[in-house]
């Protein structure tokens, strides 16, 4: 897919994986809708990408408010155009610290699974049809390997992973035209790590810049990837 020129929604934006993300598409040429909660860091990063000569629109808005969705799609299109790149990125991993599944109230997982996995479904519920429509488009899922191995503690959070990973291929089974897959980008250098793993040395793991090189790629040859396909960056 040639990046330059297609308009894209990242959610979860305003820090972490989902800036730099929004920050190498722009890079690619790629019109940029960023999408998270916090207003002011939103503007922050859409500032600093427009500084470098980017073309970047920050939204805020809460994914996981059914209320917001149908705006956000509305809007995204409205400043870049019909929305050709969709990733979803933002995520929640519940209280912190992580609590053991005897321990979570069932109102913390619904949170969890609100912003997880039916915030996305709700979001691509509504851009896919139009996707569809022009019979081109692609959706990022962005997983973990908490989706695939069950760690003490991460419950809630990989019981959502796993489901997203789920929605990713049922997605891709029923929609062949367009390309669906879910990535898992590995331990990184962000906010969310440092909350769920205070203790771990920060210093060894990649910066989410080395992570988001390697994602803007995979969508540019997303035609390579089998749809529905969970992929793992590349250390």
């Amino acid at each position: 897919m040639e990046l330059k020129g297609r308009g894209a929604l990242i959610t979860g934006a305003s820090k972490g994986l989902g800036a730099a993300l929004a920050a190498e598409l722009a890079r690619a040429g790629a019109r940029v809708a960023l999408v998270a909660r916090g207003a002011d860091e939103l503007e922050s990063v859409a500032a600093r990408i427009r500084a470098e000569g980017g073309d970047a629109h920050a939204l805020a808005a809460d994914v996981a408010d059914k209320r917001a969705v149908h705006g956000i799609a509305g809007a995204a299109a409205a400043v870049v155009g019909p929305i050709e790149i969709l990733v979803h990125n933002a995520s929640a991993l519940g209280p912190t610290p992580l609590r053991l599944l005897l321990d979570t109230e069932c109102e913390d997982l619904s949170r969890v699974l609100e912003t997880n996995l039916v915030g996305p479904f709700r979001l691509t519920r509504i851009i896919a049809g139009a996707m569809a429509l022009h019979g081109s488009g692609v959706v990022v899922h962005v997983s973990s390997d908490a989706a695939v191995a069950a760690y003490p503690r991460w419950g809630a959070y990989g019981v959502s992973k796993a489901a997203l990973d789920h929605l990713n291929r049922s997605w891709a089974a029923e929609l062949p035209q367009l390309r669906f897959f879910s990535v898992d980008p590995g331990e990184m250098d962000t906010a969310m790590h440092a909350a769920a793993m205070p203790d771990a040395d920060h210093t060894r793991l990649p910066g989410p810049q080395d992570v988001a090189r390697r994602i803007a790629r995979m969508i540019a040859d997303c035609e390579r990837i089998e749809s529905g396909a969970r992929v793992v960056v590349p250390t």
